[in-house]
């Protein structure tokens, strides 16, 4: 078992793809426990950032700067009352939270985090994730149904047609990335998301930038349907508080209430990070094809080892933004107010910068840094994506519903077929 267990430490292939079952359920649980942290984080960090852009403060009085918001949430919820409306479908109510969830996470099978570092590789992993994703709309549905009243059901009516509106979008502009795999040495195309990103390796350009400016359109077609896809604004129809109360979640209390919102978190999580898979060179870090004059690194765990200069300067990215984090954290130490009652909100901010600066000095080890630089890129890729979800929320208003149909049906499905048809051309002319 043992032997079972170590033996895949020196694979180069995923769990799923050597058999390894246990790995496989390690892959499973740490993915778990670290989308529910980066959820957690997400929470926090957009109400920090909604905040700074309208000038305010946000959380502050749970922990140093509110960073324990989050746990009191959770917390919250689970002490909440769980109530089921008397005329509802006790069966689908109970079920249609746990739907969404399911659909959200179990994207992340195929997603790939690096070479090795996913659950399984699928040689139809874009079909997979394309159809797992779509169910989270029948957990939708099925709340608004299944609560017996008119706003909800208003709300997941909504939803349906968001959803059948941009999914044709949405598709095209993922056909037109699996197209541009085709277009390499061997002239043979991939469904594989793991052959996605070693494609764009091989063909040594990001999708984004390939058959310029074709590869961009695409993207931009992706980006605007995956937000109406994860019903976020200014998208959120489904949910709409100033017409529909709350939404197809308006029956729903406590902890099936924050399971919606974990769904919603997660798929926002999900689809960031199919689109840097599909068109950001996936865990590639920037200019991979730069390496520079190679240079003798001391290694203390074997000899010297030669590195090229810039993948040295790139490897210590993860180390340095650790570094600055906790230098912010430290200088926000230093300017609390030197108050009886704030002893324990510094206390605990220093703290989080020793931590944070722990965290740094442990990834300039180098099996470390090297192991990391797959999953930091991916991850900082990632970032980026759930940044502009914060920005188009505090930017742009809410669309009325026959401009959602408008811009589905009219701008969208008509870019997203003329960026495929746009770039079969062009990949044949080539």
């Amino acid at each position: 078992m043992l032997d079972y267990v170590t033996g895949y430490l020196s694979s180069n292939v995923t769990p799923g793809q050597a058999g390894n079952w246990v790995w496989a359920l390690i892959y499973i649980l740490l993915i778990f426990l670290g989308i529910s942290l980066a959820v957690m984080g997400m929470v926090w960090l957009e109400r920090k950032i909604l905040a700074h852009m309208q000038i305010r403060l946000g959380p502050m009085r749970v922990g140093p700067h509110g960073l324990l918001q989050p746990i009191a949430d959770s917390l919250k919820l689970l002490l909440k009352e769980d109530i089921i409306p008397e005329n509802a479908d006790k069966v689908v109510f109970w079920l249609a939270p746990l739907m969404v969830v399911i659909a959200a996470f179990t994207v992340f099978i195929v997603i790939p985090f690096g070479p090795t570092h996913a659950v399984t590789d699928m040689n139809i992993g874009i079909l997979f994730m394309l159809g797992v994703s779509s169910l989270g709309v029948l957990g939708i549905i099925m709340a608004g149904w299944a609560s017996n009243s008119h706003y909800p059901l208003m709300g997941s009516l909504r939803s349906s047609a968001q959803m059948v509106s941009y999914e044709i979008a949405m598709g095209l502009a993922v056909v037109s990335a699996v197209l541009m795999t085709s277009f390499n040495a061997g002239g043979s195309g991939t469904l594989s998301m793991i052959g996605i990103v070693q494609a764009q390796a091989a063909q040594h350009t990001w999708f984004a930038f390939k058959f310029f400016p074709l590869g961009l359109v695409a993207l931009f077609v992706f980006a605007v349907a995956m937000v109406a896809e994860t019903n976020r604004a200014p998208f959120d129809l489904p949910e709409a508080e100033s017409e529909l109360v709350a939404g197809f979640h308006t029956e729903y209390s406590g902890f099936r209430w924050s399971l919606f919102f974990l769904a919603e978190y997660t798929a926002m999580l999900a689809v960031s990070s199919i689109a840097v898979t599909l068109w950001l060179g996936g865990w590639m870090r920037p200019f991979p094809s730069w390496h520079g004059p190679a240079i003798t690194i001391p290694n203390f765990w074997e000899h010297a080892a030669p590195l090229g200069a810039v993948d040295f300067a790139f490897s210590l990215v993860p180390a340095v933004c650790f570094f600055v984090l906790a230098a912010f954290a430290f200088i926000g130490t230093l300017r609390m107010p030197k108050h009886p009652l704030m002893k324990i909100q510094k206390g605990g901010l220093g703290a989080l910068a020793l931590v944070l600066a722990g965290i740094g000095l442990v990834l300039l080890i180098p099996p470390v840094r090297d192991r990391i630089q797959d999953i930091f890129w991916f991850v900082a890729k990632v970032a980026v994506f759930m940044y502009l979800y914060i920005w188009y929320r505090g930017t742009f208003p809410r669309y009325r519903f026959d401009q959602l149909m408008k811009l589905g049906w009219k701008v969208m499905l008509p870019m997203g077929l003329g960026v495929l048809i746009a770039t079969a051309v062009v990949g044949v002319l080539v």
